[in-house]
């Protein structure tokens, strides 16, 4: 628990906004994936730059760890306390601050959602593409460097992030980067804190990217015989240079899950889903081109949905794929895992994936960003079995070790957290000692999200 004479001086700054609850506090000890929980020993709801400033300045003082909190829908104990300490939920700093049309670009507070921006924009012609599924806040998004289904035209929040304010364990309140669309000024703290998962500083003001919404979209499924065919397909549609908005593969476990959770009766054979963005003619001439090749690689029974809410629909089926995946088997915990390899690895990659998945006697459906060469599983536990807990433990390594060995990494887009820590020597090298030292230079007491991704202090 705090100490005193700090939940007092906490209490000076934030008043009612200091949680002891239990309650409020076991909300704050887990993310969305299956992950043991640890409880902060308080939640703390800034409101100001300055207010985060001054809770920093103070839980350094005392030494007491600090770990920011969005909306917990990460997936790798990002925000789990697992050194105690405060929890700082930073939801209440939820403002769109500017729109600048002309631009292309908003500044927003980090407590702000995916979602709430897209309906702030509706009216401007524009949108943000970064599209992780969860109504996640942009300050987590950037914090864990997060993706999503566009992520293939669009980028992920590293090209997404054009500024940020962000106070350092110090209390210092820096900013990194400008709305410039390039610079060629000093070191890239914005690209070092992007993706650093509040282990180096909190961020509390996000300026983003934005594009205009395109002319005319198509989206739609097409299932084939084989998964392999499925790949080829993505490789081809990468190699013939179509500008694919999204192309999403799931397997046929996975299609047999969302069938259940989302009612659409589609053929339980691998499939990909697919949009296209541009012009009307241009959307029309990628679609049949890439007709064209699916059809050289086994597919069939195209579904096309040109109106948006069979489009809404579609997507939500596929960023409902945990959920789905779960109503495989009722009652079980999703052990959540992904990585990322070259395309080319793609198929042999999956491939022996599923054998261990078979082996191994699991439930494990699959979902990619085929594009760029991620996919995920969500491994179906019973969590009180400690042998299935163990074998799903084991399912996750091994393909962390095969996503290295065929020059990929541990994770595309859920983050290290605390879950893939134990990776990162063998993905990094003496570069995992580097990240150590930066974390020693910015957070020379450890305060700032400690046991997450570098190396722990000696």
């Amino acid at each position: 628990m705090l100490a005193t004479a700090l939940e007092t001086r906490l209490r000076e700054v934030l008043g009612n906004r200091l949680s002891l609850n239990r309650a409020e506090r076991d909300r704050h000890s887990r993310d969305e994936a299956y992950m043991t929980p640890v409880l902060p020993d308080a939640v703390a709801f800034p409101e100001t730059t300055e207010e985060v400033s001054a809770i920093l300045q103070l839980l350094g003082e005392y030494r007491v760890p600090v770990v920011p909190f969005g909306v917990g829908t990460s997936l790798e104990g990002h925000v789990i306390p697992v050194r105690g300490g405060v929890s700082l939920d930073m939801s209440r700093m939820d403002t769109i601050l500017d729109v600048h049309v002309a631009d292309r670009d908003a500044v927003v507070q980090p407590g702000v959602t995916r979602r709430q921006l897209d309906q702030h924009l509706r009216d401007t012609g524009l949108f943000f593409p970064v599209d992780p599924g969860a109504d996640a806040t942009l300050g987590g998004m950037a914090a864990t460097r997060a993706s999503g289904t566009n992520a293939v035209l669009y980028g992920t929040m590293r090209e997404n992030v054009l500024a940020m304010e962000a106070v350092l364990a110090d209390g210092r309140i820096i900013r990194a980067g400008g709305r410039a669309r390039k610079s060629s000024s000093g070191y890239d703290l914005r690209g070092l804190l992007v993706g650093s998962e509040g282990t180096l500083g909190v961020i509390t003001e996000l300026t983003l990217r934005l594009y205009g919404r395109p002319q005319a979209t198509a989206a739609g499924a097409c299932f084939f015989q084989t998964l392999e065919g499925a790949v080829q397909a993505v490789i081809e549609t990468d190699l013939m240079g179509i500008p694919v908005a999204r192309i999403e593969l799931i397997d046929e476990v996975q299609m047999r899950g969302v069938n259940l959770h989302s009612a659409l009766g589609y053929p339980e054979k691998p499939a990909l889903f697919l949009e296209f963005h541009g012009t009307d003619a241009s959307v029309a001439e990628q679609a049949k081109l890439f007709g064209e090749i699916a059809d050289g690689c086994g597919g069939t029974e195209f579904q096309w949905a040109a109106e948006a809410e069979d489009r809404n629909r579609l997507w939500r089926a596929r960023h409902d794929a945990f959920y789905a995946g779960k109503a495989l088997r009722p009652g079980a915990e999703g052990y959540v895992t992904d990585a990322c390899v070259p395309v080319s690895w793609l198929v042999e990659c999956i491939l022996q994936t599923q054998r261990d998945i078979e082996a191994n006697h699991l439930l494990a459906p699959l979902v990619g960003h085929a594009g760029d060469g991620n996919f995920h599983l969500t491994i179906l536990i019973d969590p009180q079995d400690p042998e299935e807990l163990a074998k799903a433990r084991h399912l996750a390594e091994r393909l962390a070790d095969r996503a290295l060995a065929m020059g990929g990494t541990v994770t595309g887009e859920h983050g290290v957290g605390s879950g893939k820590r134990k990776h990162m020597l063998a993905e990094h090298g003496e570069a995992w000692s580097v990240m150590g030292e930066i974390k020693r230079t910015l957070d020379p007491l450890n305060i700032l999200n400690p046991g997450k991704i570098v190396p722990e202090p000696e």
